[in-house]
């Protein structure tokens, strides 16, 4: 049996002890790289619960209402009860309080707050090294300087005199501590009107961002999300990989479960993982790696958290093994059709819920509704039957 073929069953609370509180919102206060939507960052603080177990959690109430309890209960499961729940800012900052200086215990982020937020000493890893280990201008230092497309680290001043001398396609990313998420971050260049618009980006964010990547564009093959966990308790595990869907310029669109992953991408990974682990960090952590048609792994983001596709991961057992995809949807303003549709294909057993944020619990129709799920089926045809059905279902009136 190769490493790859082992299961894990592991959940979150065989990693956390009972005095860490797990939040995986980016802050109410945005940056220039990662500006998400109000309603999906809310939609974020459910995505792990399934697999929580006994970890407590930072969650909305929209995402724990009576409607993600019946998509639970169809696979047997229920939302957890160690749940701190939130309604807006205020609020969210108020659990911080409630978790930090009355329960004296700590917090495991999935992104960075500011201090006036929450001060450094209440992050379960340490803030420096999440942050060291999270900034793509360091990736070299956690590869120990393997696995590197050609790359250039410049001030943003310089920018534009050091950008023409790279021949297209290349790919430009911030340098600095700020987190990203999502590709929202990556800017592809395949001719000069997509540099102009990263150069329009740039300049937006020339208050937070003192330097910039230019990095050579991989032509890859596959595109895998290469994942391990590591506590004391277990050491260093490999949870699996998931290839990553992407559209041309980067930007996510979902995971793919993966029945061949080549040993040396595995083995890359471990490598960066265990550089991880000497710095002090500890937790679940995926690695983009690209692999291109000489079979050369080139590192392109480290994530030392949760990524997307970790639930996929971790519940294996659950699933048809032969075919999974991990996505999420929002409804088209009709929040009942679009729940009574994934109510429908979560009872065939082929749609398996993660999430459900209740745009209802603001009104009806107030809110689309999010859901994340893994599709999981006999093939990569079936799903994508099942898929297109699914949401001309939900769409059309």
């Amino acid at each position: 049996m190769t490493e790859n073929s082992k299961k894990s069953t592991l959940t979150l609370s065989d990693l956390y002890d009972e005095t860490i509180v797990y939040n995986s919102r980016p802050s109410y206060v945005s940056n220039p790289w990662l500006k998400p939507e109000e309603h999906q960052s809310n939609f974020l603080t459910g995505r792990e619960m399934i697999i929580s177990n006994k970890m407590p959690m930072i969650v909305h109430e929209a995402s724990i209402t009576d409607r993600l309890q019946q998509l639970f209960e169809i696979v047997g499961k229920s939302i957890p009860s160690h749940i701190y729940k939130f309604h807006d800012r205020e609020t969210y900052e108020e659990a911080f309080n409630q978790i930090v200086n009355k329960e004296k215990k700590k917090i495991y982020f999935q992104y960075i707050h500011s201090e006036d937020i929450i001060t450094d000493d209440c992050y379960a890893v340490d803030k420096e090294v999440f942050v060291a280990l999270n900034n793509k201008a360091r990736i070299p230092e956690w590869t120990n300087h393997k696995y590197l497309p050609e790359r250039e680290i410049v001030s943003i001043n310089d920018f534009k005199a050091r950008v023409k001398d790279w021949s297209f396609p290349f790919v430009i990313k911030p340098g600095d501590d700020l987190p990203t998420a999502g590709g929202y971050g990556v800017m592809i260049c395949y001719n000069e009107e997509d540099l102009e618009n990263a150069t329009q980006r740039i300049f937006e964010a020339s208050d937070a961002t003192d330097n910039l990547i230019i990095e050579q564009k991989i032509e890859a093959v596959k595109n895998f999300c290469v994942q391990y966990a590591y506590s004391e308790e277990i050491g260093i595990k490999y949870l699996g990989t998931a290839h990553q869907i992407t559209d041309e310029y980067g930007f996510y669109a979902g995971n793919e479960n993966v029945h061949d992953v080549p040993q040396h991408v595995i083995d890359a990974g471990r490598e960066i993982m265990e550089n991880g682990v000497k710095l002090g960090f500890f937790g679940v952590a995926g690695f983009d790696l690209l692999l291109d048609e000489h079979g050369e792994v080139f590192a392109i983001d480290l994530n030392f958290r949760q990524n997307g596709s970790t639930s996929m991961l971790l519940l294996q057992d659950e699933l048809n093994p032969n075919y999974q995809k991990f996505y999420s949807y929002f409804s088209k303003g009709d929040n009942e059709k679009f729940f009574n549709t994934i109510l429908k294909y979560v009872k065939q057993g082929v749609l398996y819920p993660l999430s459900y944020y209740d745009g209802d619990w603001y009104g009806k129709n107030e809110v689309n509704s999010r859901f994340g799920c893994i599709w999981h089926a006999n093939s990569k045809e079936e799903v994508e039957q099942l898929e297109k059905a699914f949401i001309s279902e939900f769409k059309n009136n």
